[in-house]
């Protein structure tokens, strides 16, 4: 139970002085944790992104080229723009023989003529550019009575904001919540603060959030610092706590001699990489020792995962025990199963698949085969975890796409059984400098090589302009037998978006291409997804138009094209996920992205590596550096994992020191007990780790 000191910051943030219910739903738009109503602490954790430095006065005659500045003159004229008009209103200010001009667009005559009274002086705030060899500043940010001037704040937070929601309105939330910031204990040692000079985490939030000076804003300030090293912390101690409850039990020491894994590879029509071989001796070194098994297997696209996990599901079998794949989607646990089912029964394992939707019937027969044990290898999605699936003897529990899974549903699955060993997969990249951070609880096998005969992948940028011409190519390419994934980002067209539909974009092939065109999307029904897959695969379907849908577990070797329309609005992982989905066969192929003119320095920056190269790891560099990594116990998959504050250009810096004291900190209070223990637990509270809060031991 969440500590009652901590009430005030875990208060809707609609409690606030100046947040009504207009204001509340517009802050939900930023702040608002996985559509959650925002709380008071979610406006605490919404840092500024810089700051704006009012204190450069120049005298009209010195304005700089650019940068904000606060300037003080008489209002000389109005030129307001001629009626009908589309040019904007513009008030000239002068002052010792120099002049500005302050331009507004759209603006009111009445409103323009009471803020600036001829022959008043006046004091003005923003950014200045220059345009015909003068000065201006339009919109400015303040506009004050010399009177009034000391009002004017002279650093100032920025902050991300919404359509609707002004700055100012968003300035005073957050001056709000921060008078909520009870007293609260320190959970960093006095030691590593005052070697840091970091202040307390309430005087840090305030220094942030209401800067005296630039660098107190800075994120790499000790303020900001102070807060993303608490964050790291949050998140080191979380996974110290679930590494060790996951530990804590025994394992069982499997023995086996590897027969069966044998006869898997002699049913292969390849070898297999020296990376899938290492990762396979780790995993199975983990499964004869009497410690408990808890690894992540992170694999680049087709990088061969599936088989090095249905190798370490077959040593368990011939050790006597079952093994589990769960895996997120219902596609996903059928394209498994499609890959393991032939190989299984090769080495003369029963597998099974297990879903939410088979039929009655066969779902009772599975369920008591596997009560029995008759069947060996189990495939499924969340469904495998539900009360009434009860397995005879669980040894191995393997969670693909472990990112889509929070700790809850992975701890449910090994639940299953007493204590089975545990191997999470990852398709999605990760920068070595944060493998720990992301999936501190467990050892790493990397595979870091793709089959051989994989031929490279041709990515191309091609603006939305020319989809003509793409079109053409396209109809060439399919008269010559090849297929062709069409991946849009929405499902049916919308009012308040101009993103492509594939509903809309499949109508439209289907117009120039006939019924060679299939649709899948989420929506579907499963039938009418399996139907169309299966027309893919069979090749009376050409062209599968689909949203994300398609990210994984599609595997169609003979897809050649891959079209991501819009590119732009979509995240690096995400677009070397769906590039993934061709370059699985001999054949060369083709990825195109999609996107709509001009681009912004990152859409621009994004596409440019996508173009570059094929290296998952340093698109994920790429990646971190632009967006951030993800969700660490949830399934968040942008920004720094489950932070707001922990900015990646202090991520690699802190995290050493952020799991050394966790590590100090466990260890001196190995009950979790005492007021330091306390501490820990609301720093915990604080960041959202509530499921390692539960494992703590009481003291």
């Amino acid at each position: 139970m969440r500590p009652s000191l901590l009430d005030p910051l875990f208060a809707p943030a609609e409690t606030l002085s100046g947040v009504g219910p207009r204001v509340a739903a517009l802050l939900k738009r930023i702040i608002g944790e996985n559509g959650a109503e925002p709380l008071v602490r979610d406006l605490l954790f919404h840092l500024p992104s810089s700051v704006t430095d009012r204190r450069n006065r120049p005298p009209l005659w010195q304005l700089p080229p650019s940068g904000a500045v606060t300037v003080e003159g008489v209002v000389e004229r109005h030129d307001p723009p001629p009626p009908g008009s589309r040019a904007p209103w513009r008030v000239v200010i002068s002052d010792g023989g120099a002049a500005v001009q302050v331009v507004y667009f759209h603006a009111r005559a009445d409103w323009m003529l009471k803020l600036y009274p001829v022959g008043e002086r006046r004091v003005v705030s923003g950014p200045v550019e220059w345009f015909d060899l003068r000065p201006q500043i339009v919109h400015p940010d303040y506009v004050l009575p010399p009177e009034k001037a000391g009002d004017l704040p002279e650093i100032e937070p920025v902050y991300g904001t919404t359509a609707g929601l002004s700055p100012k309105v968003l300035r005073k939330a957050v001056a709000a919540a921060l008078g909520k910031i009870p007293r609260l204990p320190e959970w960093i040692s006095p030691e590593h603060a005052a070697r840091e000079a970091w202040p307390s985490f309430a005087e840090a939030l305030r220094q942030v959030h209401d800067p005296r000076k630039p660098e107190d804003a800075d994120p790499i300030g000790p303020a900001s610092r102070r807060l993303a090293f608490d964050e790291l912390l949050a998140s080191q101690l979380a996974l110290a706590l679930v590494r060790g409850n996951a530990r804590r039990a025994r394992g069982e020491a499997w023995r086996f001699e590897g027969a069966v894994a044998e006869r898997i590879r002699a049913a292969l029509p390849f070898g297999l990489t020296a990376s899938q071989e290492q990762a396979i001796a780790e995993i199975a070194a983990d499964l004869r020792s009497e410690t408990r098994m808890v690894r992540l297997l992170q694999g680049d696209v087709g990088s061969g995962k599936t088989l090095v996990a249905l190798i370490a599901m077959a040593h368990v079998a011939e050790a006597g025990a079952q093994a589990a794949l769960m895996a997120p989607t219902e596609l996903l646990a059928r394209q498994h199963f499609a890959t393991i089912a032939p190989l299984a029964d090769a080495a003369g394992l029963e597998v099974r698949l297990l879903t939410g939707k088979d039929r009655p019937a066969e779902r009772r027969e599975s369920l008591a085969r596997i009560a029995d044990g008759r069947t060996s290898l189990v495939v499924g999605t969340h469904a495998l975890f539900q009360g009434e699936v009860a397995f005879r003897r669980l040894g191995l529990a393997v969670v693909d796409e472990q990112h889509r899974f929070g700790v809850h549903q992975r701890m449910a699955l090994s639940s299953k059984g007493s204590t089975p060993d545990m191997l999470v997969m990852t398709a999605t990249p990760i920068p070595r400098t944060l493998v720990l951070s992301w999936f501190g609880d467990m050892e790493v096998s990397r595979l870091t090589e793709k089959p051989a005969g994989r031929q490279p992948i041709d990515t191309r940028l091609v603006s939305l302009d020319r989809i003509g011409e793409l079109t053409d190519r396209i109809g060439a390419a399919l008269d010559a037998g090849e297929k062709v994934y069409w991946v849009c980002p929405l499902v049916s067209e919308s009012e308040q978006s101009d993103l492509a539909a594939a509903e809309e974009r499949f109508a439209a092939l289907r117009r120039l291409f006939g019924d060679r065109v299939v649709l899948v999307h989420g929506r579907m029904s499963a039938a009418k997804k399996d139907e169309a897959m299966g027309r893919f695969r069979a090749g009376s379907g050409m062209v599968l138009v689909a949203t994300t849908v398609i990210e994984v577990g599609v595997d169609v070797p003979d897809a050649t094209i891959m079209v991501v329309e819009h590119a732009e609005r979509f995240g690096l992982a995400q677009l070397h996920q769906l590039r993934g989905r061709i370059g699985r066969g001999t054949a060369r192929s083709t990825c195109v992205l999609l996107y709509r003119s001009p681009l912004g320095e990152v859409a621009r920056a994004r596409l440019t590596v996508m173009r570059e190269t094929e290296d998952g790891f340093r698109i994920a560099e790429e990646d971190l550096r632009l967006r951030g990594e993800g969700d660490l116990l949830g399934t968040r998959q942008s920004g720094v994992p489950g932070f707001r504050i922990a900015r990646p250009d202090v991520h690699a810096d802190l995290l050493p020191l952020a799991r050394d004291e966790a590590r100090l900190a466990l260890a001196r209070d190995a009950g979790m007990a005492g007021e330091r223990a306390a501490a820990l637990r609301l720093l915990l509270y604080l960041f959202g780790r509530d499921d390692a809060v539960r494992l703590m031991r009481a003291g």
